[in-house]
């Protein structure tokens, strides 16, 4: 039987290292309560039997060993052996040096289970909730909302002519043309099965990019509040509604900072209707210039907004964010929800020791 408890034989703490690794699952460990997160799984994470009629392993330690993929950039048979291998890891989710680890298709089916039924949102919030507790979260009721590109591996190969998006373009585009890319799609996952054919095409600049946006709202500190998914040829004034929608409306209480590319009458309208006041950027039109105003409103809003784009940047950096890991919109999406509860708590350490 797996124990739930984050002790482990003497043997085990003789040898442990005080490396920064296990440090920083000690900090993690003292500011989230771990029991109420396994609640929430077990409504989700159905456990059943071994093969040998033991109880199979808990959601928690799968979770845990999920979050450790995410912070080292591992695969999951990485993962398995990182586990078996580092102490820390192995006291982080909760095992003895006795037991043994779960393996690689074990942590696939739980993954695919929580994608199924849509969990990494509601554990995001669970999380977000206990930080904002600890006082380590704190909602200054701005919100800053941005998206960036998720490339997919999964892209078409060879040398057809694919119809393809413009970056801030893609609402006029014509509908025969959108139409066209599904069809492509569609034929392309028959003649390359190993195609993702959820995945979309945009063009940013002079660089083409296949795979997905995700659609990012965090606070003044660049916690992630939020997250949706969408193929890469959604505009990206598309996913501010669904974010909004994941979130109380007290958080954006002194407004909603975006980029210019939010500035759609669907998106105006939204946040006059949920009373939140809109600080997205103004954008210029043909024969009608920003005015002084307009730009000096610009400048102070870049200086909130930026955050959003170091929380992105940390992500990469950090754990190498960016790069699909999976086929399809929601086990993408499940990436980025799972990318986002370890970001948030990658950065525990650096605000308990600056406050």
């Amino acid at each position: 039987m797996i124990k739930q408890t984050n002790t482990m034989s003497f043997a085990g703490l003789y040898v442990e290292r005080k490396t920064r690794r296990s440090q920083f699952f000690k900090l993690v460990d003292a500011v989230i309560n771990w029991e109420e997160i396994d609640r929430e799984i077990k409504k989700i994470y159905k456990r059943g039997k071994s093969a040998d009629g033991r109880p199979s392993y808990s959601g928690l330690i799968l979770f845990k060993m999920q979050l450790i993929s995410i912070w080292f950039n591992l695969s999951d048979e990485a993962t398995e052996d990182m586990v078996n291998d580092s102490l820390a890891s192995m006291k982080f989710c909760g095992l003895e040096l006795e037991d043994s680890v779960p393996d690689h298709s074990t942590l696939s089916r739980f993954r695919k289970e929580l994608t199924e039924k849509k969990s990494y949102d509601r554990l995001l919030r669970k999380i977000n909730k206990q930080l904002e507790t600890k006082r380590i979260k704190i909602n200054t009721g701005k919100g800053i909302e941005d998206a960036s590109i998720t490339e997919s591996p999964f892209e078409p190969k060879g040398k057809n002519t694919y119809e393809i998006a413009e970056d801030r373009k893609e609402d006029d585009r014509d509908p025969k043309d959108i139409d066209k890319e599904n069809k492509q799609a569609t034929a392309t996952k028959k003649t390359q099965p190993g195609v993702d054919s959820e995945g979309r095409w945009i063009k940013k600049g002079n660089e083409l990019k296949f795979g997905y946006k995700k659609h990012t709202l965090t606070n003044e500190d660049g916690l992630v509040e939020a997250v949706h998914t969408t193929a890469a040829n959604v505009h990206d004034s598309k996913g501010l509604a669904p974010l909004i929608n994941k979130i109380s409306v007290k958080k954006l209480e002194k407004g909603l900072f975006a980029d210019k590319g939010m500035q759609v009458p669907d998106n105006v309208d939204l946040l006059k209707r949920k009373g939140i006041k809109n600080r997205i950027q103004y954008k210029a039109y043909r024969n009608r210039p920003l005015t002084k105003w307009q730009k000096s409103f610009n400048s102070l809003v870049s200086k909130v907004r930026y955050v959003v784009e170091r929380t992105f940047g940390g992500m990469k950096r950090w754990f190498g964010a960016g790069k699909a890991r999976y086929k399809g919109l929601l086990k993408v999406h499940a990436q980025h929800g799972l990318e986002a509860i370890a970001y948030n708590l990658y950065r525990v350490p650096g605000i308990i020791m600056s406050r």
